[in-house]
């Protein structure tokens, strides 16, 4: 696949993961249009940095993706900025520690209604676009998918149907648009963890040390170029997955 002069669609990309996917893709002189809900004046910079990698133009749309009217909206509003659309990067998402006896319904529906629905939801909008252009998708999961984490289930559930999601979408959507998965571990840790918890992160990685959001937008890159792939999900954990 060609990036360069296409547009591109990154969820969450106002700060952290999604702003290095976002970041990547205007290195190789995409189109960017960057998502965001409550992080506005991130957007902005991440707008502002876009341009200054080599961007042709960036734009920020707000969208709250826990409505799925709003995620078709979001998508339809990308394509018509950038008069095309030929990536949706899925990455908008939350992370947060839930005791098992104390997660509520609302709880649940809010974590389940952006980690999982919002991308099936951008992804439905987005396939009318991409398909006459050979377009592609990258859904960003986590490693609480693949594993068992007692402080994170919700949170793991999500992660594990956004895996689900992208075998079945690859299938539906085949030929036309390939999707893929990028599985991140300890890339960036969430803002409510200590110094303690990163140190055992490291201790237990097998390539001793944390990860950096840009190793999860080059395995973004690498699958968005690689036309033979559809339906995978690159692991990017520094071996933590085979510790």
């Amino acid at each position: 696949m060609q990036l360069r002069a296409g547009v591109a669609l990154v969820t969450g990309a106002g700060r952290r993961v999604g702003r290095a996917i976002a970041l990547a893709l205007a290195a190789r002189e995409m189109r960017v249009v960057v998502h965001y809900h409550a992080s506005a004046a991130e957007a902005d910079e991440t707008v502002r940095l876009a341009r200054d990698a080599g961007a042709p133009d960036a734009w920020a749309i707000a969208a709250d993706l826990r409505d799925p009217a709003a995620a078709r909206r979001l998508v339809d509003e990308a394509a018509a900025r950038g008069g095309a659309l030929d990536v949706l990067v899925n990455s908008a998402a939350e992370m947060h520690r839930t005791s098992f006896a104390d997660v509520t319904p609302a709880e649940w529906d809010d974590v389940m209604a952006l980690n999982l629905r919002a991308p099936f939801f951008c992804a439905q909008a987005a396939a009318r676009h991409l398909a006459p252009r050979g377009g592609a998708i990258v859904n960003i999961a986590d490693l609480a998918g693949m594993e068992a984490w007692p402080a994170y289930i919700p949170h793991g559930i999500s992660k594990a149907g956004v895996l689900q999601l992208t075998r079945a979408l690859a299938h539906a959507l085949a030929p036309a648009i390939r999707v893929n998965a990028v599985v991140p571990g300890a890339v960036m840790l969430p803002e409510h963890w200590s110094a303690e918890d990163a140190a055992r992160l490291v201790r237990t990685t097998p390539l001793a040390r944390l990860g950096t959001p840009e190793d999860v937008a080059r395995a973004v890159v690498y699958l968005l170029e690689s036309d033979y792939v559809t339906g995978d999900a690159l692991i990017v954990d520094g071996g933590r997955h085979v510790r």
